[in-house]
């Protein structure tokens, strides 16, 4: 597989002023860890969550290790709490250069294709692909005004044709869950067609079987390695890819 490793570097538009990420689910997991690396780089990082508690806790974690970030509270299932984190952002930054998709719900875990309510795909669906679209759609016309944008859509392999074609060995369980990573892989392709022309880069970016509530405490990955590939498509040079889907820096199958 080719691995794209460029250095990155900060369109001319971006050489003013740090830039403005949001990460979703960012009081938590990988979202946590994906922020606190692109606070790292120098970049002054929101973290959207719904629960302001759990938030400012993470908050003031990251700030005793060194690490600045901000607290947004949005609910990515209502479209008015999204349209209103992004006229806060705009009024407040004048801009937001980065938005990386991390909020993801799993709630069929175990549970057959055939056996799945239709209650839960729609809770899943509504999380992992609708509140995502809705994000995108509030955040690129403020990429669009400065000509520069990176979205990255934190998605999944077992939502790949060839795990659900059974080619990897994985049967039919988590269905929903599964699903809705198919949904917005597709979603990222669509977009990134969209705003190619706008200096905006779309990726996906599967993170692998990471260390979290979700995944587990047996899983191989630590957050540290599974947020990187996410961190390395929010910061992109003009060169980068765009429309791709990602594991460890190389392109992953669909």
């Amino acid at each position: 597989m080719e691995k794209h490793d460029q250095p990155n570097r900060e369109s001319n538009v971006n050489k003013l002023k740090p830039q403005i990420a949001l990460v979703t689910g960012g009081n938590r997991g990988i979202g946590m860890e994906i922020a606190r690396q692109l606070s790292l780089k120098g970049i002054k990082v929101l973290i959207g969550c719904r629960d302001e508690n759990k938030g400012k806790k993470t908050i003031e974690q990251m700030s005793k290790e060194g690490v600045v970030l901000e607290l947004e509270i949005v609910d990515v299932n209502c479209r008015n709490s999204i349209d209103e984190l992004m006229k806060r952002v705009e009024k407040k930054y004048g801009r937001l250069d980065v938005l990386v998709n991390n909020a993801g719900i799993i709630l069929d875990r175990g549970i057959s294709i055939l056996d799945v309510t239709e209650s839960a795909t729609k809770e899943t669906f509504e999380t992992n692909y609708f509140g995502i679209l809705n994000l995108i759609q509030a955040a690129v016309p403020l990429m669009k005004k400065h000509h520069y944008g990176r979205i990255v859509n934190v998605s999944s392999g077992i939502g790949s044709f060839q795990v659900h074609q059974g080619l990897l060995g994985l049967k039919g369980s988590s269905s929903a869950y599964r699903i809705s990573k198919t949904m917005l892989n597709a979603l990222t392709c669509l977009v990134a067609h969209e705003v190619e022309n706008f200096g905006i880069k779309v990726n996906a970016a599967c993170p692998g079987s990471v260390r979290t509530d979700m995944g587990g405490p047996d899983a191989p990955l630590s957050v540290e390695e599974g947020a990187d590939t996410a961190v390395w498509l929010a910061t992109l040079d003009e060169n980068g890819p765009n429309g791709g889907f990602f594991r460890n820096r190389m392109i992953a199958e669909w």
